[in-house]
């Protein structure tokens, strides 16, 4: 929610001193909030369908409606992504453990995002389909890569982490909310 500070200038107590204790309270408010965390809208509501070219096979499609039963990761990311790098381990990890994750290919060339994926070895990706207009990205409020989305299965969207994922993440958020998404 933006807030401009003409509205919270004429919220704030006339007085001076319980003006500056205002000015205190709402900078301690922000001061405590994580700047990583972004508000998704998806949130609590159903992930965006979308049906998209497989990257190992272009002339099949994959309907993102198929995954629908079971709990899944949605990975958005991009050969040319330095961060998308650094959460690679992170995402075979999620692999390893039986996270089906499908991996979303923003905005990308096909061919280089399948080299891409052969130089990091083990693809972490169940799937792997190409968003070469970035359509369906926006669909999901994408605001750049990496971004990573957990939808159960219902097909709500239950969790969404910005930037690369980091042990720290998976540790604190990501294992906690799976945990709660098995039946």
């Amino acid at each position: 929610m933006a807030v401009r500070w003409s509205s919270l200038k004429s919220a704030a107590p006339a007085r001076p001193g319980l003006r500056r204790r205002w000015r205190a309270l709402l900078l301690a408010h922000g001061l405590q909030r994580d700047p990583r965390a972004l508000p998704s809208a998806l949130v609590g509501h159903p992930a965006p369908a979308f049906v998209l070219p497989r990257l190992d096979d272009p002339a099949q499609r994959l309907d993102s409606r198929a995954l629908q039963g079971r709990p899944w990761v949605l990975n958005v990311w991009a050969s040319w992504c330095g961060p998308c790098r650094e959460e690679m381990p992170q995402l075979q990890q999620l692999a390893t453990r039986g996270v089906p994750v499908l991996g979303l290919d923003y905005k990308d060339d096909a061919a280089a995002a399948r080299a891409w994926l052969r130089a990091a070895g083990a693809s972490p990706f169940e799937h792997a389909v190409l968003d070469a207009d970035g359509r369906a990205a926006l669909d999901w409020g994408v605001s750049g890569v990496p971004e990573t989305f957990v939808i159960d299965a219902q097909g709500i969207v239950r969790g969404r982490f910005v930037g690369a994922l980091t042990p720290q993440m998976l540790q604190r958020e990501f294992w906690p909310l799976w945990r709660k998404l098995q039946p």
